[in-house]
């Protein structure tokens, strides 16, 4: 199927500067927002309790608020609305000091003159163990990033590994972005999901990428923004497709696959959009910043057939015993 004409270059480049002004703006919002707001971290990263109360009417969070500030134990908890009105979550910042105590008893004990209700969840993850995810989320960040520079890198010339990761910043960045301004709680399946946005987005990256070098080896074009131009063109098509097809899926998740992932597939979506952006928009115009030489990547091409040939010809003569 064939969405844009593949015979048509579409004058990207062109128009690089306002796309990469853009970006630019979206990257700086992320990072005041993080800076400013910060990131809500759950209970995985921080620590804590997590009580999930389903009422058989509309759930009386005000209440709820005050009687649990009444209470030395749960005097700093949190209560938000949780997919539903008549469903709350509970975070307690702190945990449960003895092994013999249910948090969930001691909750319905507490909130037996608000109505009826049943305890659904409970999640307890202590303070060392939070330090620990969180380090180890940020780990795992890290050495993604790493790995995929040394990656492109041998793939690839330099500045596509350059270009690739700076795509690759300008996604998570807006990603995070999003996550802070609608205040989700950040666990571990967010982690999940900037993980996946950060394979997913390369994946496009590269596939761009690709064509760009097949374009500089065939083409007759000497002028990069042209080439460039005529690469994205050609996988234009392509990348709407399967951005499209996984938009869809992701978005189904979202409106359909209830609270617990929530989260999990927003974060989904904005990668996804942010990604096909960025593949199409920004990672070839960083290409173009960073001052790639079509000449100069033609003659280290040629350079290398030539020692291939060189090598080849020397083995013939070894094993023909001329040499």
């Amino acid at each position: 199927m064939e969405i844009f004409k593949s015979n048509k270059s579409y004058d990207f480049m062109g128009k690089r500067l306002p796309f990469l002004g853009f970006s630019a703006l979206l990257v700086i919002a992320s990072f005041v927002l993080l800076f400013t707001k910060g990131l809500n971290l759950g209970i995985d990263f921080t620590g804590g309790t997590l009580v999930q109360v389903k009422y058989t009417q509309t759930a009386p969070i005000k209440e709820v608020r005050t009687i649990l500030n009444t209470n030395i134990q749960f005097e700093k908890s949190t209560v938000t609305e949780f997919g539903s009105p008549d469903e709350i979550i509970i975070k307690i910042p702190t945990t449960s000091s003895s092994i013999e105590k249910d948090i969930g008893d001691e909750v319905r004990n507490i909130l037996k003159p608000t109505g009826d209700f049943e305890v659904r969840r409970v999640d307890i993850v202590g303070p060392k163990v939070g330090d620990a995810l969180q380090e180890k989320g940020i780990m795992a960040l890290s050495l993604a990033l790493l790995v995929i520079l040394i990656y492109v890198s041998f793939r690839f010339e330099w500045r596509f590994a350059i270009a690739s990761i700076l795509a690759l910043i300008h996604d998570i960045s807006i990603a995070l972005g999003a996550i802070v301004l609608f205040s989700v709680d950040v666990n571990l399946d967010i982690l999940a999901a900037i993980l996946t946005i950060l394979g997913y987005s390369l994946n496009d990256t590269i596939i761009v990428f690709d064509r760009i070098r097949e374009g500089v080896t065939t083409s007759k074009e000497n002028e990069l923004n042209k080439v460039v131009n005529e690469s994205v063109s050609n996988t234009l098509s392509r990348t709407t497709l399967t951005s499209l097809t996984t938009f869809f899926v992701v978005l189904t998740l979202y409106l359909f696959g209830g609270e617990i992932i929530n989260g999990f597939s927003f974060t989904l979506l904005v990668g996804i959009i942010v990604g096909t952006y960025s593949s199409i928009f920004v990672a070839a115009s960083f290409l173009v910043q960073l001052n790639f030489s079509i000449s100069n990547y033609r003659e280290n091409e040629a350079l290398k057939e030539k020692r291939s040939k060189d090598k080849d010809k020397l083995r013939a003569q070894f094993e023909q015993g001329t040499v």
